[in-house]
């Protein structure tokens, strides 16, 4: 057996759980916060059997896009007497970061 953890963007979250679902798996939803934006995040866990695992992460890469958004640069001003003035920065949001890691044991009460 497979534990797969999948982070991804609050946006596809709903969706993805629903074709996770529909698929016939149990998954478990956990908030988190990225760091690197600080934006809201799901890391989503479900328990498959090792021949389960490719569909599983079949499904997390359809309902898991990436995509470009313009961001405010967070660059403090200068030691010289600089007015601090933000300008966007295009970066890449969303996709999934994904870990499958064996389990040992598990049981469902």
């Amino acid at each position: 057996m497979k534990l797969i953890f999948a982070i991804v963007s609050d946006d596809d979250s709903p969706r993805l759980m629903a074709e996770v679902n529909r698929a016939g798996y149990r998954v478990t939803k956990l908030h988190s916060t990225g760091g690197f934006l600080r934006s809201g995040n799901t890391t989503l866990m479900t328990v498959v059997e090792d021949a389960e695992q490719d569909e599983v992460i079949s499904i997390i890469r359809k309902n898991s896009k990436s995509r470009k958004a313009a961001i405010n640069a967070s660059i403090p001003p200068s030691n010289m007497g600089a007015s601090y003035v933000p300008y966007p920065v295009e970066v890449n949001i969303g996709g999934a970061t994904v870990f499958v890691v064996p389990v040992e044991h598990f049981e469902k009460f």
